[in-house]
């Protein structure tokens, strides 16, 4: 009977909307991916082993994400002294002689039986020590001394990205640290400053900091005839294959299929605005828009701080991802080669993302008890 109690009060207490958004999702993905080796609708040809995989990483991450929310956040958290240096010993690896290069970017790893990605990791890795930083320093946010302290917090991990050449994921650090601070309370005479020197900055960063290929993906997103069949080539293919489907599109297969570069991947929109046009594309955003706002609604249940700046990283992390995503399958954004969350192939993508909802279910299922903060004394 009490094995049935707690199974029972387990499932009272699981965020069974968010989690069943984020499976919808990722099913369609494995649906999508079948048919995009089915349609042949990328540019490379790639084999069933794609969709098989991605089917794998999806039932475990449902395992992993359902044991998560299962567990106290604030013991979880408690392992960071376990989690956190394999994430970045992982990360300095792309710098050994099992780093890849992939699109100018060194961020993966072979290790033999399996390609990673170690920054995916490496963010979900940080959002929970940046939670606990924060939770820890509570009012005292606003000294100079703790602020220099978090500060240094977030530059060792986002040294690691932009060191790897990866843009995308380095822009993703930066809006959950920015995030991360202003829901904890950093002051505006932190913020004002940053904001008067940002054009100076950024001047300074186009000027002597970026390299040729970086300004051409901002370029040509004024001038596509820049770069025709690099950068401007993606941007124009990209937007020809997601308006080619209409307002319901040519259906899931037997379509006459615009083949686009990673397909599959970076910008697998594509090819739902391709199958299910504008109303399929519309569906897509509304469910995301939940995921997102849900997860923002989960840090205001919270009954700590830390469950609160726990779920506001995550909601900043995917947020993000899909902004930039969307962002630059639409060609408004420069392609900076950021996947889109639960859609997009990739285990390591799914891994993280779902760790992250896990730990924001954790947070919802442990609301209704006031939980006092695991690194007081007893």
């Amino acid at each position: 009977m009490k094995i049935l109690e707690a199974i029972f009060t387990y499932f009272r207490k699981l965020d069974k909307l968010l989690f069943l958004a984020c499976a919808a999702l990722s099913v369609f993905s494995v649906v999508l991916l079948w048919a995009i080796v089915a349609d042949n609708a990328a540019t490379v040809e790639v084999g069933s082993s794609l969709y098989r995989n991605q089917a794998a990483a999806v039932v475990i991450s449902w395992a992993l994400t359902l044991v998560l929310c299962a567990v106290d956040y604030h013991h979880t958290l408690k392992l960071w002294v376990l989690y956190v240096p394999v994430a970045i010993v992982l990360s300095l690896l792309v710098f050994t002689s099992l780093g890849i290069e992939v699109a100018d970017d060194k961020a993966w790893i072979d290790l033999g039986f399996i390609t990673i990605q170690p920054s995916e990791l490496l963010k979900v890795a940080f959002i929970t020590t940046f939670a606990l930083h924060l939770s820890k320093v509570g009012d005292r946010i606003n000294s100079i001394f703790n602020v220099l302290l978090l500060l240094l917090h977030a530059a060792v991990p986002l040294g690691i990205v932009v060191l790897q050449g990866d843009d995308g994921t380095a822009t993703v650090f930066l809006v959950i640290v920015v995030v991360m601070l202003f829901s904890a309370g950093i002051s505006w005479l932190y913020i004002l400053p940053c904001v008067l020197l940002l054009p100076a900055g950024l001047y300074f960063v186009w000027t002597y900091v970026m390299k040729d290929f970086q300004k051409m993906r901002f370029l040509v997103l004024f001038d596509e005839e820049l770069d025709p069949l690099g950068v401007g080539y993606h941007q124009r293919i990209a937007k020809t294959a997601l308006g080619s489907g209409q307002v319901f599109g040519k259906g899931l297969t037997g379509g006459d299929y615009v083949q686009v570069p990673e397909a599959a991947n970076d910008f697998i929109f594509t090819f739902i605005g391709q199958a299910f046009g504008f109303v399929g594309c519309v569906a897509v955003m509304a469910v995301l828009t939940f995921i997102c706002v849900k997860v923002m609604g989960n840090s205001r249940i919270s009954r700590d701080p830390l469950g609160r700046y726990l779920c506001m990283g995550v909601y900043a992390m995917i947020c993000t991802h899909i902004i930039l995503n969307l962002g630059m399958v639409m060609g408004v954004l420069p392609v900076i080669g950021v996947p889109l969350p639960f859609l997009s192939q990739g285990g390591t993508s799914v891994l993280s993302v779902y760790i992250g909802i896990g730990l924001v279910m954790s947070v919802y299922s442990h609301s209704e008890t006031k939980y006092r903060m695991f690194y007081d004394e007893e």
